[in-house]
């Protein structure tokens, strides 16, 4: 039979819970947030000095030449971003991981908490209930961590197919 003081205590866990993965979010927005402020501003003085260049150019072969050579640049910086970008998320990722683990770790000695009381009550129903939820919690979460580890595989893969040199001359 559940009371009201663990009613009470699952509620505050999962409070808890949300509160963790809140903060971790939004400590990858603010890394996210910081990043695009710095490439804004250094975007904006580049933008800035390349138009002064441009407007200084003499004729229109410098003018090619000038903007051909800011090519390589842009490539490099987008490159550049990408792989900070990556970072972030992958930190992120690992965080509410973390947190995953923990909250899960707590979830399932609730669980079974719970259904070594139930068991005592109802010993031949509950020892098969318990087992299987024991095994779907468990398939539950091997699942999870690894759908996340191939989401994480699959970015960064495609992360190192476009930092290769081939990629960046592209």
């Amino acid at each position: 039979m559940v009371t009201p003081n663990q009613v009470t205590a699952a509620y505050k866990a999962n409070l808890e819970s949300m509160l963790d993965y809140t903060a971790k979010a939004f400590e990858g927005v603010e890394k996210l947030a910081d990043l695009n402020m710095q490439v804004a501003k250094a975007s904006f003085s580049e933008s800035l000095d390349n138009t002064k260049k441009a407007l200084s150019a003499k004729d229109a072969q410098e003018l090619l030449s000038m903007q051909a050579s800011l090519v390589q640049p842009l490539a490099q910086k987008m490159l550049n971003y990408s792989r900070y970008l990556y970072e972030i998320a992958a930190n992120v990722q690992t965080e509410l991981n973390k947190v995953n683990e923990k909250n899960f770790s707590s979830g399932t000695n609730s669980v079974e908490t719970s259904l070594e009381g139930f068991s005592k009550d109802s010993q031949a129903f509950a020892e098969s209930a318990a087992s299987m939820v024991r095994t779907a919690v468990g398939s539950a979460y091997e699942s999870v961590n690894k759908a996340t580890k191939q989401a994480m595989d699959l970015v960064e893969g495609g992360l190192q197919t476009a930092t290769t040199p081939k990629a960046a001359k592209k």
